[in-house]
């Protein structure tokens, strides 16, 4: 079960993904200070005054149950690169979401996201039990799409219409997709790790 007063760390050799806490904001900005990564978000976390904001926000949903933020730390480097969430917590259906998440440039295509999606996928799986795990994207954010779809994530349909979308007025679908846990136990764990 699922507890949001616990403070979860999942780690293995490449990278460490533990509870967000206030003093993270300066450990991460530098990561979080470029544009082009807040450009699919609803919230922009991009610049000083915004990104303080966007962590308070993101305690705060914590402190609601409504969320459970993580700060991904790349253990190669000794960075803190990115954030992730754990929210849309359904302990009698054994549903969840994973979602939210940003890397910084500097450690995108490192390894560093296929390693913290095997960590969360196994704690929520393997220790939790969790049943089904969601995802959601922009269906203009391709580069996120498809690095779902690399851990295998499997697109299950959309939600038409539902966002405004980053380049124009018009708007854009929601791409969902989702992985189960016997995909992920007969077949998702071991080529994830694999790739790893």
């Amino acid at each position: 079960m699922f507890n949001f007063k616990k403070e979860y760390i999942l780690k293995n050799e490449v990278v460490e993904l533990h509870p967000l806490s206030i003093i993270h904001k300066k450990l991460l900005f530098e990561a979080s200070n470029d544009i082009e990564i807040w450009t699919h978000f609803e919230e922009n976390g991009y610049g000083n005054k915004n990104f303080k904001e966007y962590i308070n926000r993101a305690i705060q949903k914590r402190k609601n149950k409504e969320e459970y933020p993580f700060v991904i730390k790349d253990l190669r480097t000794n960075q803190y690169a990115g954030m992730t969430r754990i929210y849309a917590v359904n302990n009698n259906l054994k549903n969840v979401k994973i979602g939210h998440t940003w890397i910084g440039k500097q450690f995108q295509g490192t390894g560093l996201n296929k390693n913290c999606k095997y960590l969360l996928f196994e704690f929520l799986f393997e220790q939790l039990g969790m049943e089904r795990i969601g995802f959601g994207a922009s269906a203009e954010n391709i580069h996120s799409i498809k690095a779902m779809e690399s851990v295998g994530c499997i697109q299950e349909g959309k939600l038409r219409h539902f966002l405004p979308s980053a380049n124009s007025t018009a708007r854009v679908d929601i791409v969902l997709l989702s992985i189960l846990k016997k995909e992920w136990l007969t077949k998702v764990r071991e080529e994830l790790k694999q790739k790893i």
